[in-house]
């Protein structure tokens, strides 16, 4: 590589996930794009990053001192609160409320059981401890006596605990209180941690406020460890970029930030796949997409209407409800390496058990002797024609039908025929998540294209679109690594609130205004802190509701429009008749929190100019459709703008297979994505 270039040659974003890593590397000057998949090292956790950024030095001529921007999409934080291996926590509230986290919000996790229980809290109720002190509704404040701090804090030491959160009532209004509390508790032991719930997310309500605080310091230590562990791997391999982490709200931040706000980042894979499929959509000229990403272990589905993301402020993590904003995606324990097994009923079962990158599925040829649904393509002849993940794996058939086969002697079945029943049931599973989150959408999935990525989702994908009816499939040049692509194109994005809980009449115009400048200031500070030097854009909304009602709901707003009551108040009315089917023009309203984004555009590379085929063949192979038959095997490099194929038929690449079903009709666009068209 020319030893003249620029610093600003390269921009990398990389995607960790159960079986891979995925990097997606833009050479800036060229325009170009560099991706690549490494098999993932959970013994040495970290191993593959340095592996990853040699092949692309030796492949592609990637100079890693000429590398300006890298960002990564992480699963650490979300896998320790699944796994249950977070710190041991202490926290501190006030005396009469130490059951806010038990008492949630009395919902039950399903309630048409009479048999679900809650999950266990991530703070034990012996680690809570209730301090003598009160934050009154008129503002007035009852601090802690002496020694009462000293001997909370000798008691959770005593406990063990790693770290303390301070979760006190009213810290939303006034955080002076818990600051006090912490600083106190920073002074008497300094080896402890400590988050406030002011600090975290500042909203009015207890047990949100409370529980998202607790998410934070939980994973405090595995995301700390993990980031430093990352910088110093960077600085090992010469990169002299500062690390950032895509967010939960689809954005990005540095790695520093990320070490104390850890629940910003707690959706970070899943929320960069959507990001990235967002921007792909757009490029293609879709505006109404079904995302689908199936990684090793799990399937994330999420919605794009009219170009956006949707954002919720309630999503799972784990059994737990996050409240910060992020990216709505839902999930569902079907990847590639889920493993199929026979129950003690004689009924053939797929996940949520994955082999994971070690040993795999039995077809990595890796120690794997579990059938899972990668094994079962193998079987059916959808997969192990062709170099799998830039050839770092060779498809074994004799494993895969020896692992599928024990499975068929357990039901008395052809190997084909149970490979094929995994891929039913497997299908069957993803059908009854979208059609939930259809319903809850209120969507008409005919209305929608579903875009499959992921090393999974093409594999899978297809059949998925036909069994829902939905009549287009689009696939993007690279849809293994569009995780890793939507790290790259994310913008910096920060969220900011501030809790008002007054009435919207014209006597409280000035106070919102006074609030906007407050979140716009701290916003534009925040990407500084980020390094951005460019344009700024501010996207205001508030959460507001009817007078007596329990719950609000976000409304997207102008800042202008903080003058004009008669726009807010329209504003609301129609985002609850959208809702809700109904509003109530002469009903009292109130406005509960302000909201803002602040965001600094990423870079977004040109694909229309990176469009270009290469040398590829053009064979058919044997796959199982009922029976064998002959199936034109396409190689994805070959396929130029405006060719046409008809399904059955199968198109392979370095980060994926693409298995078409019949009665597809194929199109390459400009862009080089593959658009499925199915018969009516």
């Amino acid at each position: 590589m020319d030893g003249q270039l620029s610093a600003e040659d390269w921009k990398i974003g990389v995607d960790i996930g159960g079986t891979f890593m995925d990097f997606c590397a833009l050479e800036t000057r060229s325009g170009r794009i560099a991706s690549l998949k490494v098999l993932t090292t959970p013994d040495d956790p970290g191993a593959e990053l340095g592996t990853g950024l040699d092949l692309l030095a030796a492949r592609e001529g990637l100079d890693p001192a000429a590398v300006s921007r890298f960002v990564h999409g992480t699963t650490v934080g979300i896998n320790t609160v699944i796994q249950r291996n977070g710190a041991r926590l202490a926290m501190f509230t006030n005396a009469g409320f130490e059951d806010v986290i038990e008492l949630a919000r009395l919902r039950m996790p399903d309630m048409y059981s009479l048999f679900c229980n809650r999950p266990d809290p991530l703070v034990p109720r012996d680690m809570i401890f209730g301090l003598p002190v009160r934050m009154r509704a008129d503002g007035r404040r009852t601090d802690a006596p002496e020694g009462a701090v000293a001997e909370a804090v000798a008691q959770a030491r005593a406990a063990g605990a790693q770290g303390i959160i301070v979760a006190l009532l009213h810290a939303w209004r006034d955080s002076a209180q818990e600051a006090a509390i912490r600083q106190e508790i920073e002074t008497i032991a300094p080896e402890l941690f400590v988050f406030t719930s002011s600090e975290v997310w500042p909203v009015i309500r207890e047990y949100e406020r409370t529980s998202t605080a607790i998410l934070n310091g939980y994973v405090h230590p595995r995301v700390s460890g993990y980031l430093g562990a990352l910088e110093a791997r960077l600085t090992a391999q010469g990169v002299p970029a500062r690390a950032m982490l895509t967010k939960s709200n689809g954005g990005v931040m540095t790695a520093g930030e990320g070490r104390r706000d850890c629940v910003s980042m707690l959706l970070s894979g899943t929320a960069s796949g959507v990001i990235g499929a967002a921007w792909l959509a757009r490029q293609a000229g879709e505006s109404r997409i079904l995302t689908l990403d199936i990684g090793g272990t799990s399937a994330d589905f999420a919605l794009i209407i009219d170009g956006e993301v949707q954002f919720g402020s309630d999503e799972l993590v784990g059994e737990f409800p996050l409240h910060i904003p992020s990216v709505s995606v839902s999930s569902i324990g079907i990847g590639g390496g889920s493993i199929a097994s026979v129950d003690e009923h004689g009924m053939l079962r797929v996940g949520p058990e994955s082999a994971g990158s070690i040993p795999g599925p039995a077809c990595y040829g890796r120690g794997g002797t579990r059938a899972t649904i990668t094994d079962a393509m193998v079987v059916c002849g959808w997969l192990g024609h062709s170099e799998m993940a830039y050839g770092q794996l060779d498809m074994r058939l004799d494993l895969a039908r020896e692992a599928v086969g024990g499975l068929a002697a357990q039901l008395g079945r052809e190997v084909e025929a149970t490979a094929q029943a995994i891929l039913d049931i497997a299908i069957s599973e993803l059908f009854v998540e979208v059609e939930k989150l259809s319903s809850r959408a209120g969507i008409d999935l005919r209305d929608f294209a579903l875009m499959p990525f992921g090393g999974g989702g093409p594999m899978l994908g297809a059949f998925l679109a036909k069994e829902l009816g939905m009549p287009r499939v689009i696939a993007p040049r690279r849809p293994g690594v569009v995780s890793a692509l939507g790290g790259l194109v994310a913008d910096l994005k920060g969220d900011f609130i501030r809790t008002v809980f007054a009435d919207l009449d014209a006597a409280r115009l000035p106070l919102l205004r006074a609030h906007f400048q407050a979140l716009a200031a701290e916003g534009k500070a925040w990407l500084a802190a980020q390094g951005h030097a460019g344009a700024v854009e501010l996207k205001l909304s508030a959460d507001m509701r009817y007078a007596g009602q329990s719950y609000e709901i976000e409304v997207a707003l102008e800042p202008d429009w903080l003058s004009d009551l008669a726009k807010l108040t329209e504003a609301f009315h129609a985002a609850h008749r959208r809702i809700y089917d109904f509003n109530d023009p002469e009903g009292r309203i109130e406005l509960v929190n302000l909201r803002l984004s602040a965001i600094g555009a990423g870079p977004k590379p040109d694909l229309t100019e990176l469009a270009h085929v290469e040398a590829g063949e053009t064979r058919e192979v044997q796959v199982h459709i009922g029976t064998w038959r002959p199936v034109p095997l396409h190689s994805r490099v070959a396929l130029a703008a405006g060719t046409t194929f008809d399904g059955p038929a199968i198109v392979a690449q370095e980060d994926t297979t693409f298995a078409i079903p019949a009665g597809a009709r194929a199109r390459v666009d400009g862009n080089l994505n593959i658009h499925l068209q199915f018969e009516a």
